[in-house]
């Protein structure tokens, strides 16, 4: 499936329009709202709860968003939904939830975090709950994750959303807990046909690579994270089609 212009025409706000100073945290219900009142598309991920429900929220652990220890994996629907993040008095949403918020009114571009833990093939459950959540959704939606794995399982699930791969130059720095074979290969991004993509969202600081020129040259749309300044986003467009930012009023073309 070919990706809908509507994710080249506005910027996408990375993990939705966030500012927890201003009350909006990070893939939270008031930052899926600013970005829709803004007229940005939004980009948000999601994890996988016990009970095998797909939850808007980036990280693994609680932690960092909730300053509530433990895995996400390990809690219900019910129990996240009482756990509010930092910042507002808001529990965690499924993406059904989100969905409904949103609507139609903007592109909604969805990350599938990593659940095997180094990019095997131990996929399944969390596709599924997306693929589930997007039943009769008509708005513009669009599949992405860094495992080809992930990808291919929406491939085969929901052949007809549009699917791509977020990627990068997969340094050591940035994943340290993955082994150096896998970053090498997935840095090539080898498997952008065998998994039916039709896009990538690549690193800004890594869009010159050779791999990402060859892909353009053949047509196929850039997208680009995190970008967080004008000058940021002005050179990532030298080559990307669109951007994903975070903490500046990107830029919405005329």
């Amino acid at each position: 499936m070919t990706l809908p212009d509507a994710f080249l025409n506005v910027p996408l706000a990375h993990r939705a329009y966030h500012d927890v100073k201003a009350g909006r945290p990070e893939n939270s219900r008031a930052a899926i709202a600013a970005a829709i009142e803004a007229g940005y598309g939004i980009e948000i991920d999601v994890q996988l709860s016990r009970d095998n429900v797909a939850m808007v929220f980036h990280d693994y652990d609680l932690k960092r968003l909730t300053g509530v220890t433990g895995p996400v994996r390990m809690r219900s629907v019910a129990d996240l939904a009482e756990i509010p993040l930092i910042g507002r008095d808001e529990g965690i949403p499924t993406l059904a939830e989100v969905l409904t918020l949103v609507d139609g009114k903007v592109p909604v571009l969805i990350e599938i975090k990593d659940q095997d833990g180094a990019m095997g093939p131990n996929v399944g459950p969390l596709e599924s709950s997306v693929i589930r959540a997007l039943d009769g959704y008509e708005g513009p939606v669009a599949l992405m994750s860094f495992n080809p794995h992930a990808v291919r399982a929406l491939a085969e699930g929901a052949p007809h959303i549009p699917r791509g791969l977020t990627t990068c130059a997969f340094t050591s720095e940035d994943w340290p807990v993955l082994n150096a074979t896998t970053r090498t290969v997935l840095a090539r991004i080898p498997d952008f046909d065998r998994v039916g993509a039709s896009f990538i969202s690549h690193d800004a600081r890594d869009l010159r690579s050779e791999r990402v020129g060859d892909l353009k040259s053949k047509g196929v749309p850039i997208l680009c994270w995190t970008v967080r300044s004008r000058d940021e986003e002005t050179k990532a467009r030298e080559i990307a089609d669109n951007v994903t930012f975070e903490g500046y009023e990107a830029t919405i073309p005329a």
